[in-house]
């Protein structure tokens, strides 16, 4: 087996970036989240306040309560977001083989780069390097043979960790570890594992796959590969992926399902906007949701035609979920968004027979991506998390009102601007009548 797979995981990233901003923080306990008086959750915890048992989807209040002494910041995702596109552009620097995970992490196949870089150790101590000096942080890094096992290498030696795990020191390193370092072991999977007994990695990897499907079901198999070391899963950058999709996987179950429908549309905007990204539309909208116990199901719908427009495949994945929440709501380990039956777009331009509701629709997310490539993803927001069953304006004029606003807006600054300019070339013209007249 090659060593070619990189896992590059950014350290405590939103309070890292805190501590960047403002260096007084550093060595503090650190809580970076929502507002602790409301239902806020706690999406970092730095390390200093890992000390006292906090941790991210934790509810803020709890973990004040745990650590009285943290200082609570507010979320600043336009900031993240700047320092992410550094960090991402540092990996561009050694591969296009890129596939991220999440605003702070990625996997890189470093597979034929030796000859421009060296041996992918020392590629992945560059990477490193780049990273604090051009972004100002630091991450953690594993190396190894597939995605499972670099992902796995790098949470074993954070902060500012690198892990290298080879095939020959899979079992090694992997028969000593916890059970619950597999992907997917929540509680409820150590406490079936805990009937057969079985609490290390080496104990899974030598029961029987037949006992083991007795007591885990269809889950069996999936944690018999993991326990050796087996993956066969590709890196796949957004541009040659059949599939864009974003997931988190939640510390605790998240049982709240006005705070499932706020990630549900963060992900969204997130996935309509790689699509964008890559002149991409989609046809399938799927969601997937899984559960402490490992069950995991999905919910797809395809639509009439393939789209970009975040509003239209926002409106298809918060209708699968109020669905599933209507019919069998159950608190959630993980959920996530994929769009799927990919094609070209058309470049951008607007078909003739196109309703007018959908070309606003088409302008404002055109509007939105432009604010965020320049300002972040706090800039601008959607205000549509609130709750299904809310009384809302309806979508075309609320989108109407938005694009003008946006379309307002814009005017403005070019007026300014041009005004600006105006001013610059009078200024140069008496600038250089005074120079003729010196001569």
């Amino acid at each position: 087996m090659d060593e070619s797979i990189i896992h590059v995981d950014m350290d405590e990233f939103f309070a890292a970036v805190e501590k960047l901003d403002d260096p007084a923080l550093c060595g503090k306990p650190l809580l970076v989240g929502g507002n602790p008086r409301g239902r806020g959750v706690v999406c970092t915890a730095s390390y200093e306040a890992r000390k006292f048992g906090c941790h991210s989807a934790m509810p803020m209040a709890k973990a004040i309560r745990l650590c009285p002494q943290a200082i609570v910041l507010p979320v600043r995702g336009w900031r993240y977001r700047e320092v992410s596109e550094q960090v991402f552009d540092v990996f561009a620097q050694f591969t296009p083989q890129i596939e991220p995970l999440s605003i702070d992490e990625a996997f890189l196949d470093m597979a034929g780069t030796e000859r421009l870089f060296g041996p992918v150790e020392q590629t992945a101590r560059r990477i490193k390097q780049a990273i604090r000096d051009q972004a100002g942080l630091a991450c953690s890094v594993g190396i190894a043979p597939n995605k499972f096992l670099a992902k796995l290498a790098s949470d074993l030696e954070k902060p500012d960790g690198l892990t290298v795990i080879t095939s020959d020191t899979i079992h090694t390193i992997l028969d000593p570890l916890p059970i619950s370092k597999l992907w997917g072991v929540g509680p409820a999977a150590a406490k079936q594992f805990g009937k057969l007994n079985i609490r290390t990695i080496a104990q899974l990897r030598k029961t029987p796959l037949k006992l083991l499907k007795e007591t885990l079901g269809n889950s069996a198999e999936h944690f018999y590969r993991l326990a050796n070391g087996l993956d066969d899963r590709m890196v796949q950058p957004d541009s040659r992926a059949k599939s864009i999709g974003q997931e988190q996987t939640f510390t605790l179950d998240l049982s709240e399902i006005d705070e499932l429908r706020r990630v549900l549309l963060q992900q969204t905007q997130q996935v309509a906007r790689r699509l964008r990204k890559h002149d991409m539309s989609a046809k399938t909208v799927t969601l997937k949701l899984r559960y402490g116990d490992f069950t995991t199901i999905s919910r797809s719908i395809t639509l009439g035609d393939p789209t970009d427009v975040t509003e239209i495949i926002w409106k298809a994945a918060s209708d699968l979920l109020q669905q599933w929440a209507d019919s069998s709501f159950h608190p959630l380990r993980l959920l996530g968004v994929t769009v799927t039956q990919l094609q070209p777009s058309a470049g951008g331009q607007m078909s003739l027979f196109e309703s007018s509701a959908s070309k606003k629709l088409k302008k404002l997310d055109s509007a939105m991506d432009e604010i965020v490539d320049r300002f972040g993803d706090s800039a601008v927001t959607r205000g549509d998390a609130k709750g299904h069953k809310e009384k809302k304006l309806k979508t075309e004029n609320r989108f109407a009102t938005e694009a003008a606003e946006v379309t307002e807006t814009t005017k403005r600054k070019t007026e300014n601007r041009r005004l600006r300019i105006a001013d610059l070339k009078e200024t140069g013209k008496r600038k250089n009548g005074a120079v003729h007249r010196l001569h």
